[in-house]
């Protein structure tokens, strides 16, 4: 399984950064529905959804209303000339916010209080658009900043995103295989613990510091982005619990079959769902 993840690792790893970097605006969104298409698909069997139909339903419904934010608010007007984040833009992320700190509720309180949404699959539909449509936003939000004067800025803040992420996930499952003993959230994810994820908080600030050294940062902008780093890791953690949650509500083990090794597009980038727009409102509140 190890092997099976390094190498799908190995072999993303460069499509998404080549994606990333040499896309063009536009076409890097297309990119990202695209992906968050295929979550849409996955999420059906989280809505108890056999059928193909209503799973392609489920897929259209999705990107109908990623292409309506996409048609009331043009990809080169999300910033102002005064590098400002539209407010109605804001106003979506911040009800992605809004909706995580419902999921955090909800998977520490699991299996309490699940019964009404678990038999409810309108609003377990309601739950993915507001996992997936705020993620195409955020990683739009982020890939258009100062989009005009320098292409690869955006660029450059989604890899921040990823390196934080990435390196979380990487330090928390070896740490956690290493010497964790705690469990972090049996009800939901038996296999987390809290010593895999103190240790993944600690690897991806340990990451971005070496970043910033290379980067040449002051000790502002080390402060903010170590604190932005411990907030983000910390929160990556409950995108992956709050799948593992509805997943084990659903009775699967994986979102789907895509990626050997890792599972389905979602359980790749269920950390990501959580993390991307608060991110984007970090850096849009407070940059860098």
């Amino acid at each position: 399984m190890l092997k099976q993840r390094i190498i799908t690792a190995l072999i993303l790893a460069p499509l998404a950064i080549a994606a990333i970097f040499y896309m063009s605006l536009e076409n890097f969104s297309i990119f990202i529905m695209t992906v968050m298409a295929i979550g849409a698909w996955e999420w059906g069997p989280l809505m108890g959804f056999e059928n193909k139909r209503r799973r392609i339903a489920f897929v259209i419904t999705t990107t109908i209303l990623i292409g309506a934010i996409w048609y009331y608010f043009p990809l080169t007007s999300l910033w102002s000339n005064q590098a400002q984040l539209q407010l109605a833009i804001q106003y979506i992320l911040w009800i992605a916010v809004a909706w995580w700190v419902v999921s955090a509720a909800l998977t520490f309180l699991y299996p309490r209080y699940s019964s009404f949404w678990a038999s409810h699959r309108s609003i377990r539909g309601v739950f993915g658009w507001l996992t997936l449509v705020p993620t195409w936003l955020a990683f739009v939000v982020l890939r258009a900043n100062e989009y005009g004067d320098d292409p690869y800025h955006g660029a450059q803040l989604i890899m921040f995103l990823f390196l934080m992420v990435w390196s979380a996930d990487v330090g928390a499952y070896f740490v956690g295989k290493a010497i964790g003993k705690h469990k972090l959230m049996p009800n939901v994810s038996p296999g987390k613990t809290m010593e895999g994820f103190i240790g993944g908080v600690i690897f991806a600030c340990a990451l971005v510091a070496l970043a910033g050294v290379n980067l040449g940062w002051d000790q502002q902008q080390f402060i903010l982005v170590i604190g932005i780093t411990a907030v983000i890791t910390t929160i990556s953690v409950l995108g992956d619990l709050n799948e593992s949650m509805f997943k084990r509500q659903a009775g699967i083990k994986d979102s789907g079959s895509i990626l050997p090794g890792h599972g389905g597009i979602l359980d790749r980038i269920d950390s990501l769902t959580a993390t991307a727009p608060i991110f984007a409102l970090c850096y849009a509140y407070l940059g860098w």
